[in-house]
């Protein structure tokens, strides 16, 4: 049951009331120590601001629904990979969200949370034959990959017979536009090994060609990367499918590609509380580069992932214990490269902040000082900051790291058997108190014994 107290903003504030998402999370974290779910023997919480997650979902869908000609059908299929809980996907349903899947645990995923089929995309390098007869049978949209899965799902809508599937059903291109700053997140390089790499020789009329002797392909998909990734690179892959799509309609001489997928990446700025670059600007820089993408001519699937619940997202964590090496202070704490595992090991292309609160919830102040904020795990590089300048911490006091809300604690390593944490949601109430909801439970230690064979001892011997 969701519990509710009254919690007021930090010290610097002057009244409890909301103010953004800063203002939120300094009510939650003070509230998580009133309400019992941090102390001494849970020292370990995350959570979700569901009104963040809502205000980004309604910017998404508001920002293209200002954009496109009156009618125009259009898709937001969440990337279930960024926060694969069920009540967060329920929540974004609600908010007028699909699923855009990757895997038959992702697929499960969202048919738990009660998507519709047709509200649902399958995206994956490597499906199977089961998997791709199992979204062909449910009426899940399916982009294939390469030239060897469109020939599997001839073989498997040949074997359907005269009824034809319910799954739309396209192909992912790779434009080859180039890379971001973080290249193993840009997708749309010269040898990525998503889609069919379109400026290979021979490769667009291939595609052409495929897709003329194939009536039932009516999308095309792209997706260019995510974080490191500017507007002006992703909108350049979108005009590459948009004039794809002209090509093979023109060949056609019929509107055969009615779709086009568009992919997600607006990348997050993880530097402040300020949300940018936001999808108003993202749309705008469609718009300027693929004017037609906006006409009616197609109808549009988006795939958006991180920046729709990155920033809505915090792990709180105790001080267990401080030191002081090589002039170096150390506080030493319980979050660390099980929740936040792409920081610790490429801390340069991941920088997370670290916010600071005394062991009642209060923001904490004092003089800055050099200090490495270390996790439970056992090895050296374990750490969600390095030489970062905080006020002196002391056990006891609390660690929160903001913008966690996808790919992080959702997407647990399991490093020295560290359990899963408990997630959260929270709710501000008008008059300034919170309500905490459990999205996912902690992990017990007889799942882990369970996960690694303590049923089966003796298998080996």
């Amino acid at each position: 049951m969701a519990a509710d107290a009254h919690a007021h903003a930090g010290a610097d504030s002057d009244s409890g009331s909301d103010s953004g998402s800063a203002g939120r999370r300094d009510l939650a974290v003070r509230a998580a120590v009133e309400q019992g779910l941090i102390d001494e023997d849970s020292p370990l919480l995350c959570l979700l601001d569901t009104a963040g997650i809502r205000a980004s979902a309604t910017a998404l869908t508001s920002a293209f629904a200002r954009a496109l000609a009156p009618g125009t059908p259009v898709l937001h299929a969440f990337a279930v990979k960024a926060c694969p809980l069920v009540p967060v996907l329920r929540l974004l349903a609600d908010a007028g969200l699909g699923c855009e899947v990757a895997s038959p645990g992702e697929l499960a995923l969202a048919r738990a949370a009660g998507i519709a089929p047709e509200r649902i995309v399958l995206d994956s390098p490597a499906k199977t034959a089961a998997e791709l007869r199992e979204a062909l049978a449910l009426g899940v949209a399916v982009n294939a990959d390469n030239p060897q899965e469109l020939a599997r799902l001839d073989a498997l809508v040949r074997a359907a017979g005269p009824a034809p599937t319910a799954s739309p059903i396209g192909v992912r291109i790779n434009p080859q536009t180039g890379a971001g700053s973080i290249d193993a997140l840009s997708t749309a390089t010269a040898t990525s090994k998503f889609g069919i790499a379109l400026r290979d020789p021979g490769a667009r009329e291939w595609l052409v060609r495929a897709y003329l002797d194939r009536p039932w392909l009516t999308r095309l998909h792209t997706h260019s990367g995510s974080q490191g990734v500017p507007l002006a690179l992703i909108a350049e892959g979108v005009r590459e499918l948009y004039a794809l799509a002209e090509e093979i309609n023109a060949a056609a001489g019929r509107r055969q590609v009615d779709t086009l997928d568009i992919g997600g990446g607006l990348p997050v700025n993880f530097t402040s509380d300020a949300t940018t670059p936001t999808c108003a600007q993202y749309v705008s820089a469609l718009r300027t580069a693929v004017p037609g993408l906006f006409s009616g001519a197609y109808g549009l699937v988006t795939e958006f992932g991180r920046s729709l619940t990155a920033k809505h997202g915090l792990v709180l964590t105790r001080v267990e214990y401080t030191k002081t090496t090589g002039g170096r202070a150390i506080a030493l704490t319980h979050a660390g490269v099980q929740l936040a595992t792409r920081t610790v090991y490429a801390p340069a292309a991941w920088p997370l902040r670290i916010l600071p609160y005394s062991a009642k919830g209060a923001p904490l102040t004092g003089p800055l000082v050099a200090q490495d904020i270390a996790g439970p795990a056992c090895f050296a590089g374990d750490l969600l900051a390095a030489a970062r300048e905080l006020p002196l911490l002391a056990p006891g006091d609390l660690v929160c790291v903001p913008d966690t809300g996808a790919y992080a604690f959702t997407a647990h390593y399991g490093y020295n058997s560290l359990p899963r944490p408990a997630v959260h949601g929270f709710t501000v109430t008008p008059s300034g108190g919170v309500r905490f909801a459990l999205a996912r439970a902690a992990q017990p230690i007889s799942t882990i014994l369970t996960e690694a064979g303590a049923a089966t001892p003796d298998a080996l011997l």
